[in-house]
């Protein structure tokens, strides 16, 4: 703020000086046209003393060429004439870079690697008194180029494939510790493409298809050998289910004898001879026998004739 009120005193000199002239002899002041430029030399100067940062970027200011331990957000701010601002962009960026390496079995492996970065606007006056404007490619691509590379090598080309994700997390760790010492900030990572020569896709793909007929195979007899297990079990299970039925019905088949033994047993011992005798005389329908056993011979008696006789008489 001294500088500009010491200018503006030198232009108010410079003005009343310049309405001073000779004429005939004596040294008159007077207002002309050359006074104007007094003032417009002080417009001028403070037109350069405005600068504007753009949104996004961050303004670092230098005094005689050292750069201040300070940074200029986006906008409008006063400078002296002897300092300079630079303006460097603090956005997320994206660079894209085709890398050519080798996988842990010689294999070339050619490589589109994507990354998102940013400078740490707080610390941006850091960057340019370090490494510069050009900082992309003083700092970042050889850093980038190690860290894929040497990543890349601890795989062989068949696990790369599969990897993917995994290759990208490795890579973004290391960058971001190295990243981080010059105050930029990694804001994501991706490996875009990993190319394969014909040849080694070719057998790659061939021994996926012959692993997956080998897994087709060992699952068709693995469902075999469970469905000859399932059948072996179930003729286990029926034949001891007949045999327990065997079992069950032999010993209800000797129930039911010993039940009925006993039951025969019973009813021997409730019979009495007077009982016996008076079922008989119960099933007696008051007909005598025609012939009656005994331990002797019986004449046999001819009552029929006997009745014919009786008849006659």
């Amino acid at each position: 703020m001294g500088y500009i009120v010491f200018t503006l005193f030198v232009a108010v000199v410079l003005f009343i000086a310049l309405g001073f002239s000779k004429k005939t002899g004596k040294l008159e002041w007077k207002a002309n046209k050359k006074q104007f430029l007094a003032i417009l030399s002080v417009f001028c100067l403070v037109l350069g003393m405005i600068v504007t940062v753009p949104t996004g970027h961050t303004g670092i200011l230098t005094t005689f060429g050292r750069v201040e331990e300070m940074t200029l957000e986006a906008g409008v701010h006063f400078k002296l004439p002897y300092q300079n601002v630079i303006v460097m962009d603090n956005r997320t960026q994206k660079a894209t870079l085709d890398l050519s390496c080798f996988s842990s079995d010689i294999q070339e492996v050619p490589v589109v690697y994507s990354i998102n970065y940013q400078i740490n606007k707080e610390n941006a006056q850091n960057i340019y008194k370090s490494v510069g404007v050009d900082y992309y490619n003083v700092v970042m691509v050889p850093r980038i180029q190690e860290a894929v590379k040497s990543v890349i090598a601890n795989y062989t080309a068949e696990n790369l494939i599969g990897s993917r994700e995994v290759l990208s997390q490795e890579i973004t760790k290391i960058l971001t510790a190295e990243l981080e010492a010059y105050n930029i900030i990694v804001v994501n990572t991706s490996i875009e493409d990993l190319d394969f020569s014909d040849a080694f896709t070719n057998a790659v793909e061939e021994k996926q298809v012959a692993e997956q007929q080998k897994l087709k195979a060992k699952i068709e007899q693995d469902q075999l050998n469970i469905e000859a297990e399932a059948k072996a079990e179930r003729e286990i299970i029926a034949a001891n289910a007949e045999a327990e039925v065997t079992k069950i019905q032999a010993e209800v088949a000797q129930y039911a004898g010993e039940r009925e033994a006993e039951k025969n047993r019973k009813l021997a011992d409730a019979l009495t001879p007077e009982l016996i005798d008076y079922y008989y005389a119960n099933a007696w329908n008051g007909e005598l026998p025609q012939i009656v056993g005994s331990d002797t011979v019986l004449p046999i008696l001819d009552t029929l004739g006997e009745e014919e006789e009786k008849t006659e008489e």
